[in-house]
């Protein structure tokens, strides 16, 4: 008789923690998880590999061990998995009910804060480089006139 392949039972729940620098957001047990980085969506299930990312500005969505769904908008961040524990690192998160008003309301603010952080951060570069002209000019020798 051959032998019988068994089916992975599917482990204990992983543990997921979403923390901004102000306060724990998420901590509580999960069955799975949806994120997206710079390659796209993708799954974490128990058992998985260690793994580190750099996520982007999304909604990261979840199982919890009782079958429920549940999202949180992350304005991008670092998400670790070690050991059967996701914990997700960034700057901004929204957690919520409701998936289509997390993504049309939340992550277009947003992404609208990213856009306004890059315009400041060009004008800033631009400031710094005018600064420093204008510093390279005054050092630069004068020219001696005849006259003088």
């Amino acid at each position: 008789m051959p032998a019988r392949k068994s089916r992975p039972r599917m482990s204990r729940p992983m543990s997921l923690r979403i923390l901004t620098p102000l306060a724990i957001i998420v901590d509580q047990p999960v069955r799975s998880l949806r994120a997206m980085d710079a390659s796209g969506s993708f799954g974490i299930l128990p058992g998985h590999a260690d793994f580190l990312t750099r996520l982007a500005v999304s909604v990261v969505s979840w199982t919890t061990p009782e079958g429920g769904a549940r999202f949180c908008a992350v304005r991008g961040g670092a998400l670790t998995v070690r050991a059967g524990n996701v914990a997700i690192a960034t700057r901004e998160a929204v957690t919520g009910d409701d998936l289509a008003t997390l993504d049309r309301e939340v992550l277009a603010r947003f992404r609208a804060e990213l856009d306004e952080e890059r315009i400041e951060h060009v004008e800033t570069t631009r400031l710094q480089l005018t600064a420093m002209r204008r510093m390279l000019a005054r050092l630069q020798p004068k020219p001696r006139g005849a006259g003088a």
